[in-house]
């Protein structure tokens, strides 16, 4: 099932870990994802938006991600596990 909110886009998944040191967030996917999309990453005290750059699932480079990957996600900001990931 997708989930829409109006005001914070379509869930196409949440944080499963972030490893601070290298400020990558794990991801388990409910949606599609690729290069160049804009997400919000929402939380009890995570907000913020950036454009994805970079992404890999296995140590192997992606330019898309679908429904059911896990895939690391370099974020410009710390998460917790369980923000939901948006694209928007």
């Amino acid at each position: 099932m997708i989930f829409v909110d109006k005001n914070l886009g379509t869930k196409i998944g949440e944080v499963d870990h972030f490893f601070d040191r290298i400020s990558v967030a794990a991801l388990k996917l409910t949606g599609d994802l690729k290069i160049g999309d804009t997400i919000r990453i929402k939380g009890a005290t995570t907000d913020f938006t950036q454009t994805v750059s970079g992404m890999q699932s296995e140590h192997v480079d992606l330019i898309a991600a679908t429904t059911g990957q896990e895939i690391g996600l370099k974020v410009s900001e710390r998460v917790r596990e369980g923000d939901g990931v948006f694209v928007i």
